[in-house]
């Protein structure tokens, strides 16, 4: 290798001398010498000044070495001017040149991921394009391509701008990649671009378009962002439909009888729905006649109601909870002991999530009944836990615990506000058709413990929604300075605005700063954690704010914005914040918070955990060491 680099130091000299360039001459022994001295940053100044007589194709350590250098120098100049918000920031063009010449090499020589990388990592996106277009099989470039983009590029704006990228190019090709587009529209926060390709495909006359609309809502059901799905299905709701003689849809009885268990969910079939069309023969066009009825198809599957379902029959199905473990741990349970008595009701409510099976609840009712205050109320919405989905039969199931009319009624209030949270519970995320019971609920009642149920209810049931009426009516409840209902206030304003980075999170910060009551402000510490939600370098104001106050509560709720905001990124300023608040924060909670977050950071790449806390550890024994200092001496 010595050899080959001496060689390759000859040749240039030699080029030098044959031109009579002396100047040239002095660039390279300059070169040469700063790069076998150490000194890279002088080596590759000159390096530029040397122009094509520095060839990026040659096979040795030095060039090697360089280029690596140039790339890194390159990549840190446009990482600056990106972040500082002048992309025209001065980047010496022989710099540019020398990456633009190791990227044409990489190209020619058929390396397009290594192309691709390169041209990501320096935000040049015109030579992302260039080698994904020029690559032998697109579709696996652009896949490449989005893989990379959510597992490296750590800046969520330019990530979106990746993105965009490659749905243009997507959209380029003779037979785009439907699902792979939406699925970036999605992470763009588009609906409209999903409900123009989910028309299109619904209004082909190839059954298999239609087919490849459906399992597009089904995949972007699995993403559970209900406020996305519902802007997605009110889009295609506002498109041409029938007259309104020329299709009725109807329903056709259940496929099969069901289990003795009147809690059983009904077997549901996609077909189910508008099975039964009748058609206007003088009126109806046979397209638009086929288009309504797949409509009616994906509108179900977009609100959820399909998936859910059939996940529904699904875990009724195939649950294989031991009900003798539950009946051997109440019975080793001391009477009087209202923890495990609480904690034995848990644990049916967790054994038997979602499969509505509540046999052991019904046939201990007298034990269940011993359980008082929050206890109560826990055991009522444990019921929603176990009916999560039911939403045909939620409130019916509901009725004998909810309060009458709206208000309070002659129940206790603990059963009356789990009831409320059970509802949520069982509509999350799927709360159309509970949200406006659950606002009536609020309401109409002033006992904080109804409010505290209705708040966590209503919360769930428009999670991620941002309407502002339901912000309007929790925030009302908030005002009123209730610990216990303020609490759930905080939290459940999260909830309603959970990833929108919404102004609203200054206003909840500031009524922190009012109150006196340590519930209300870690409730809204945590529900302003909650609105930023996956915004990552959006919420580092927000986040400064939080861990800079004085209030431990508030820096505890500031951890848990830098867990959500960064959830999954393994961003290492998020990183390292959290390993510096984990050692030096005075508030225990607040430390264990801290490292609490770095699961949420690095749950990606857990590998890089058991990297963080070693140090974490060694801190902690140094503390007992010192601890223990005086006493040796």
């Amino acid at each position: 290798m010595k050899m080959r680099n001496l060689a390759s130091i000859r040749d240039n000299l030699l080029l030098c001398l044959s031109r009579r360039s002396f100047s040239c001459l002095s660039v390279c022994m300059h070169v040469h010498v700063f790069y076998y001295l150490g000194e890279l940053n002088d080596s590759l100044c000159y390096a530029l000044g040397a122009g094509p007589l520095f060839d990026v194709s040659e096979d040795s350590d030095y060039v090697h070495t360089l280029l690596s250098k140039a790339i890194d120098e390159y990549v840190s100049l446009r990482s600056k001017a990106a972040e500082s918000s002048n992309e025209a920031a001065m980047v010496d063009p022989r710099l540019e040149a020398i990456v633009e010449r190791m990227l044409d090499k990489c190209i020619m020589d058929g390396k397009y991921q290594q192309a691709m990388g390169i041209a990501i990592e320096c935000r040049r996106l015109d030579k992302l394009e260039e080698a994904i277009t020029r690559s032998d099989n697109v579709h696996g470039t652009l896949a490449y391509s989005i893989n990379v983009s959510h597992s490296f590029v750590y800046r969520r704006e330019y990530r979106q701008e990746v993105l965009r990228l490659l749905v243009k190019v997507y959209e380029k090709l003779p037979s785009p990649d439907y699902l792979s587009i939406c699925q970036c529209l999605m992470f763009l926060d588009e609906p409209g671009g999903v409900a123009n390709i989910l028309e299109r495909l619904l209004r082909s006359e190839n059954k298999e378009d239609a087919l490849l609309a459906f399992q597009i809502a089904f995949d972007l059901v699995e993403n559970e962002h209900q406020a996305f799905l519902l802007n997605v299905r009110d889009r295609l709701s506002a498109l041409k439909s029938l007259p309104s003689e020329s299709v009725q849809p109807g329903y056709s009885d259940p496929a099969t009888a069901q289990n003795e268990n009147s809690t059983a969910p009904e077997d549901v079939q996609m077909t189910d729905e508008s099975s039964a069309v009748t058609k206007s023969v003088h009126e109806a066009d046979p397209k638009e006649v086929m288009y309504a009825e797949r409509l009616t198809k994906i509108k179900g599957i977009l609100s959820g109601e399909t998936s859910i379902q059939l996940t529904l029959q699904f875990l009724f199905s195939y649950n294989k909870s031991d009900l003798l473990i539950l009946k051997t741990i109440k019975q080793s349970v001391e009477m009087r002991n209202s923890v495990c008595h609480s904690a034995t009701i848990y644990a049916n409510a967790i054994m038997h999530a979602g499969t509505t099976v509540d046999t052991f609840l019904r046939d201990n009712l007298d034990w269940l009944s011993r359980a008082t205050n929050w206890a109560k109320f826990s055991a009522t919405a444990g019921l929603g836990v176990i009916h999560r989905g039911h939403l045909q039969q939620g409130r019916s199931l509901m009725a004998p615990y909810l309060p009458q009319g709206g208000a309070a009624g002659g129940g206790s209030p603990y059963s009356e506000g789990g009831a409320l949270y059970a509802l949520g519970l069982i509509h999350a995320n799927h709360g159309e058709d509970i949200k406006q019971f659950l606002r009536d609920s609020l309401r109409g009642t002033n006992v904080e413990v109804i409010q505290h149920g209705a708040c966590l209810g209503l919360g769930l049931a428009a999670l991620g929604t941002a309407d502002e009426e339901i912000y309007d009516d929790i925030k009302t409840v908030l005002y009123t300075d209730s610990a216990v209902a303020g609490e759930a206030a905080g939290i459940s304003m999260g909830l309603l605005m959970v990833g929108t980075a919404s102004e609203k999170a200054s206003e909840m910060l500031a009524y922190a700063h009012e109150t006196q009551h340590e519930k209300i402000i870690r409730g809204l510490a945590l529900g302003i954690a909650l609105t930023v939600y996956g915004r990552e370098e959006e919420a580092d104001t927000l986040i400064e704010q939080m861990t800079r106050d004085q209030d431990p509560i508030l820096r505890y709720g500031g951890m848990y914005a830098l867990a959500l905001a960064y959830r999954g990124t393994a961003n290492n300023k998020a990183i390292r914040q959290l390993l510096h608040f984990a050692v030096s924060d005075v508030s225990d909670d607040v430390r264990r918070t801290a490292v609490l977050a770095l699961g949420f950071v690095l749950y990606s790449e857990p590998e890089q955990v058991s990297a963080a806390l070693p140090h974490l550890c060694w801190c902690g024994v140094i503390d007992i060491y010192f601890s223990f200092y005086p006493m040796f001496f």
